[in-house]
Parts: C-alpha cells; sequence; structure tokens
C-alpha cells in the first residue's frame, strides 16, 4: 500500500513537472524572441556607428592630405579702411625666395671683372644660352630691350616652382581646430600654387606686349597686322580682293580675342601644373614618407624647369609675332 502510494505521489509530480517545464517553455519563447530583435538592433547600430566613424576618420584624412586651393591669410596690413590688406603664405614665400635670389646672385657674381671668377662665369653662360635663345624667336633688333623682361620671368618662375621642394615650406604652421579635427595652417606655400600670382605675371606679360607693340611697331602697323588685307592687289582680282576686306576683319576680330585669352591661358596653365605637383607630393609624402616621394621629385625639378621656359618662351613668341616681321622681310629679300 504504502508503495503504491509513493509511486501514484512521484506519478503527480512528475506530471506536475512536465506541465511547468511546458508553461515555461511556451513563455520564454517571446522573450527569447525580443531578447534576439534588441541583440540584432544593437548590432546594426554599432555597425552603423563604426561606418559613421570610419567615413568621419577617412574624411578628416582626406582633409588633412589634401592642399587647399586657396592659400591661407597669415595676417592683414591695416589700410585704415575694410579689414586691411591679406598677406598670404604664397606672398611670403614668393618674398623670401626673392631676397634670397638677389642675395645668392650678387655673392655668386661678386665685382664683374674682364676675368670672370667661377660663379660669374656659371652666370654668364646661363645667362648667354638663354640670350641665344630668346634672340632666333624676338630678333636682333627686340632682344637687348625684352631680354630683361623674359630672363625676369624665366627666374622668377624657376625659383618659385622648386621653392615648394624646400625643407620646411608646407610643413610647418600654426595648428588649427576645425570641424573634422585639428588643421595644418601652414607659413610657406609656393607662390605659383597661388592664381593671383600667376594671374599678375600674365598681366605684367600683356602690358609689356603692349608696350613693345606701340612703342617699337606703332598702332598704326598693329591695327594692319591685325585687320589688314595682306593680299597683294597687284596679283589678286578686284573680284577676290575686295571681299578678302571682310574675311581679314573677321580674322583680326578672332585674333584680338586670343590676344585678350593670353592673360587667362597662361595663368590657368601655370597654376594648375604648380598646383598639381604640389598635391601630388603631398598625397605621396602622406602615404609613404621615404624612398617613394624622391621620384617625383625629380619630377616636378624637371617640370618646374619645363614650366618657367614655357611661360618666357611663349611671351617672346608674342612679342616676336609683330616686332620680328620686319627683320623676316629683310631675310626673305636677302635670300
Amino acid at each position: 500500500m504504502l508503495n503504491k502510494t509513493i509511486i501514484a505521489a512521484l506519478a503527480a509530480l512528475f506530471a506536475f513537472g512536465q506541465g511547468s517545464m511546458a508553461s515555461d517553455t511556451h513563455q520564454s519563447e517571446p522573450q527569447a524572441i525580443h531578447l534576439s530583435a534588441q541583440v540584432e538592433h544593437t548590432s546594426a547600430s554599432a555597425v552603423e556607428e563604426a561606418d559613421t566613424v570610419h567615413a568621419d576618420t577617412h574624411a578628416e584624412g582626406t582633409e588633412h592630405a589634401s592642399v587647399s586651393p586657396k592659400p591661407y591669410i597669415l595676417f592683414r596690413i591695416p589700410v585704415g579702411f575694410g579689414e586691411g590688406l591679406p598677406v598670404t603664405n604664397s606672398m611670403v614665400t614668393g618674398w623670401v625666395i626673392s631676397i634670397f635670389l638677389i642675395i645668392a646672385l650678387r655673392i655668386a657674381i661678386g665685382k664683374a671683372d674682364i676675368i670672370p671668377n667661377r660663379g660669374q662665369a656659371v652666370v654668364e653662360s646661363i645667362v648667354g644660352s638663354l640670350r641665344d635663345l630668346y634672340e632666333g624667336i624676338v630678333g636682333k633688333q627686340m632682344i637687348g630691350r625684352t631680354f630683361p623682361l623674359l630672363i625676369a620671368l624665366f627666374v622668377f618662375i624657376l625659383t618659385q616652382n622648386w621653392s615648394g621642394l624646400l625643407p620646411g615650406v608646407g610643413s610647418f604652421g600654426i595648428v588649427e581646430q576645425t570641424a573634422h579635427g585639428a588643421h595644418l595652417k601652414y607659413f610657406f606655400r609656393p607662390a605659383n600654387t597661388d592664381l593671383s600670382m600667376t594671374l599678375g605675371l600674365a598681366i605684367v606679360h600683356f602690358v609689356a606686349w603692349l608696350y613693345f607693340v606701340l612703342r617699337f611697331v606703332g598702332p598704326r602697323h598693329l591695327v594692319f597686322d591685325l585687320f589688314g588685307n595682306k593680299a597683294d592687289k597687284k596679283e589678286v582680282p578686284a573680284l577676290v580682293y575686295y571681299p578678302l576686306f571682310g574675311v581679314f576683319l573677321m580674322v583680326g576680330c578672332i585674333e584680338v580675342f586670343s590676344i585678350v585669352l593670353r592673360v587667362a591661358s597662361l595663368s590657368v596653365r601655370l597654376y594648375g601644373n604648380c598646383f598639381g605637383g604640389e598635391s601630388l607630393l603631398t598625397n605621396i609624402s602622406g602615404m609613404f614618407a621615404w624612398i617613394l616621394p624622391v621620384p617625383f621629385m625629380f619630377l616636378e625639378t624637371l617640370i618646374g624647369l619645363v614650366q618657367a621656359l614655357v611661360f618666357s618662351l611663349l611671351v617672346a613668341v608674342y612679342i616676336g609675332l609683330i616686332c620680328n616681321k620686319d627683320e623676316e622681310h629683310e631675310a626673305g629679300h636677302a635670300h
């Protein structure tokens, strides 16, 4: 009897336990589903936050690696009205390099002698080679008048292009806090990476071109060269000769537009090459600080020389197109 009672009690307890476990299982399923949803939501939020942090870090790294297309204003000179004249890092670099160049040339040449010393001989050989190069473009009559301008443009542009390779240029300055973190506002920047500088050089070329043409050729010859009928009336029939006036007038208008456009083409070409070179060196140096930037530095050295030659040669060509025609006619008659 006792055994039957114990067995019945155990059977009732087992049945109660099975019912409780089933009830707990049914009640825990919604809780498990809710907990799983919370885990998935938390994981998604963590992934989005990580992506946002990665994007901000990438943007910050990109900003640090990139070069600003505009120069930084270091300070302003008060003039009595407005905010004052801004002095940028590219202006400071241009002043420093120009002063250094003048001092270096004076030390290298010293006192000019009939028998030149080593420094004077080097400078005279370079200047003589450039003079011979420009003389073939502007002519013998104009080389003495235009050579100071051409050699000044060449030397100034060359030294400013190469200034970006000097230690310290674009590498130290004032650290400013921006929305993306700390940003270096550096003191020195190559002058030709500022569009204002290259535009100023192009305007100097245009004013000099007008002076040489009007002073040594004259406005009458200039107008005829742009709009005049170049056909020979004796060799061309009248039916063809007179309509050519309208043709040459339209060609002259196009030529005037191209002359004015030279200011933009010269300035943008020089600025684009110099700014692109600075951006290239900044990005390469940011990725690999050692060894890899060296070939690109040699490339920028070559590009700086080529751009200085191109700018000065184009100025010589523009002057020689009008001022060198008399010598071409004389050479033609001599043959």
